[in-house]
């Protein structure tokens, strides 16, 4: 979870998920008519996959400990001014030496799957080149120790720490990234691949180019339209070039990779804001799964975004694809949309939820469960996309505690109604196959520090 692109962007899940729940009175009617009274695990079927969420460089901490090197957040997390509350995640929640009492958490909520990411620093501490072989002992000790607790490992390769090293040599604007990337999905994937089917190749491309090569806000802090479209561009290459890696070194591999969405809608029918809001559409949510489609960038509705163009060599349209297995959904909040002469080019931007009297997060976003169906609607649409998988969505609210517990009826009712609206895509024959709550654990949330609690 983040803060998105141009707009100011634990799950405490129940073990009743196991048997049936009850839902709030905060339910909507959903199926039918009528409201439903219970919600159980039976209705999604046997195919469908249970999980938490978590990453890496929010979790682990150990942030040089047997041999890691930097990453670009290690660095901007303890620059001063770049994190909300002054903090860093060089301790994090100590994942990297408490993972086996974290284990122990899912199975006692009755998840028998687990996504996590790889430190790309602490497996190549230069980026490419010499393997840390402390890091591949310590995923290996840490995937053997999900399979004996009979939870399925589900990895995601690229979750934002850049090796610091290749920023240093321009990181995600520099070609040469591609290469880099592709030796150290290589490295994971004959190192894990025997014991883990399921891969993800990037989490939330749109998020961690706009915000750390656009906006600056994120790390590596970098700002300006060229750094972007360099940047995006060659994420997007890597992302069709790592899932043909895992394809030729894991046949069978289940293989897909993870977008961040938003439901946009136009604050009213004026033209001009029905046209803003197809734009930010266009941004937020068609970026990066069309070129993977063979769509190629969403110029149709994104002038400016010709000028990747500059940035193709021969080939380049035909590498951007790949036929993945899955996509990922990543679900937090809508977006109600004006016309608005900044930010020049998008002309674009965010009606503020307080300013609409919505109800919202703690950072400041609504809670729109209804907007994870309307994703899954639109998404599932697209010829080409096989599986949907949610693999992230949650909500953060400040905790109340009653008598040492959390009193959490308003993130249970979250998950409650999202689930609801899961339930009746399946029910309409769209492909969504697994839930993923974001996350194990309250975490280091990135620029926000650690206020926000999921």
């Amino acid at each position: 979870m983040n803060r998105r692109l141009f707009i100011k962007s634990s799950a405490a899940l129940f073990p009743e998920i196991a048997s049936g729940i009850g839902l709030s009175d905060l339910s909507n009617k959903l199926i039918s008519d009528e409201p439903i009274m219970k919600l159980s695990k039976t209705q999604f079927g046997d195919d469908f996959q249970w999980g938490v969420s978590t990453a890496a460089f929010q979790t682990e901490g150990a942030f040089q400990d047997d041999g890691k090197g930097l990453s670009i957040w290690d660095i901007f997390s303890t620059s001063p001014g770049n994190i909300a509350d002054g903090s860093n995640a060089r301790v994090a929640v100590d994942f990297y030496h408490r993972y086996q009492e974290d284990l122990q958490l899912i199975n006692q909520m009755h998840f028998n799957n687990f996504r996590f990411s790889l430190s790309w620093p602490r497996i190549l501490p230069e980026g490419i080149g010499r393997v840390n072989q402390k890091g591949i002992d310590y995923y290996h000790r840490l995937i053997d120790s999900c399979l004996e607790r009979q939870i399925e490992p589900w990895i995601t390769l690229y979750h934002w720490d850049l090796p610091q090293v290749l920023e240093d040599k321009g990181g995600w604007t520099n070609r040469e990234i591609i290469n880099c990337f592709l030796e150290y999905v290589d490295v994971c994937t004959k190192n894990f691949g025997d014991r883990v089917k399921n891969w993800i190749v990037l989490n939330e491309p749109m998020s961690f180019v706009g915000l750390g090569y656009f906006m600056g806000i994120h790390a590596p802090g970098r700002k300006g339209m060229r750094n972007f479209l360099r940047a995006a561009h060659h994420a997007a290459l890597c992302q069709a070039e790592g899932g043909r890696v895992i394809r030729a070194n894991i046949p069978d591999a289940y293989i897909g990779t993870t977008f961040s969405c938003s439901h946009i809608k136009p604050v009213d029918k004026k033209e001009k804001n029905v046209n803003a809001a197809l734009r930010m559409d266009a941004l937020l949510n068609r970026f990066f799964i069309e070129p993977s489609l063979g769509m190629g960038y969403p110029t149709d509705t994104l002038g400016f975004l010709k000028n990747i163009e500059k940035h193709f060599l021969p080939g380049d349209e035909e590498r951007l694809k790949f036929d993945f297995d899955f996509i990922g959904l990543q679900y937090y909040f809508r977006t109600i949309t004006k016309f608005s002469l900044f930010p020049p080019l998008l002309f674009a931007n965010e009606v503020p939820a307080n300013e609409r009297q919505a109800n919202m997060n703690t950072m400041g976003f609504e809670i729109f469960p209804k907007g994870l169906y309307k994703m899954i609607k639109k998404f599932s649409r697209y010829p080409g996309v096989k599986d949907i998988i949610i693999t992230e969505s949650g909500v953060c609210l400040d905790d109340n505690l009653e008598n040492l517990r959390v009193a959490d009826a308003e993130r249970i009712a979250y998950f409650k109604d999202s689930l609801s609206y899961i339930l009746k895509a399946r029910q309409k024959g769209m492909p969504v196959k697994g839930f993923f709550a974001w996350t194990l654990m309250d975490n280091f949330e990135w620029a926000e520090g650690y206020k926000p609690r999921f």
